[in-house]
């Protein structure tokens, strides 16, 4: 279905500043080139100018691209992790928050217990 990007396996944050004219092909040589990553996996990379105001998304469909743009209308910002050689995976959580113009990391959020094993049994 054309724009459902749930279908993703993976989010690829690319981190530092982005040229926001760049279309399609401009991004698919920014993850090849320096994230040496296959562009056309399942995975939704996001991109973010220097005003931070606007992010674009990139994610294969199988059959072609879905190149997304939004852009920020209120007087906020994304929270854009800017050290430039690098790329994070994001979460569903993640990607919620920075959309919500939040912090990636959330130090006061619940997180999920990785193994039920670590907590004790409940009393009897």
């Amino acid at each position: 279905m054309l724009g459902d990007i749930t279908a993703a396996d993976e989010i690829y944050i690319v981190c530092g500043y982005t040229d926001m004219r760049r279309a399609i092909d401009g991004l698919c040589a920014v993850i090849q080139d320096k994230l040496h990553m296959d562009p056309r996996r399942s995975a939704l990379y996001l991109f973010c100018g220097k005003r931070c105001d606007r992010i674009k998304a990139l994610l294969w469909e199988g059959d072609g691209f879905l190149l997304l743009y939004k852009r920020m209308e209120a007087q906020g910002r994304f929270r854009w992790p800017r050290n430039p050689e690098e790329v994070r995976t994001l979460t569903w959580q993640q990607f919620d928050w920075l959309m919500s113009g939040l912090e990636i990391e959330q130090p006061k959020a619940f997180r999920k217990a990785e193994n039920a094993d670590d907590f004790p049994a409940d009393p009897p």
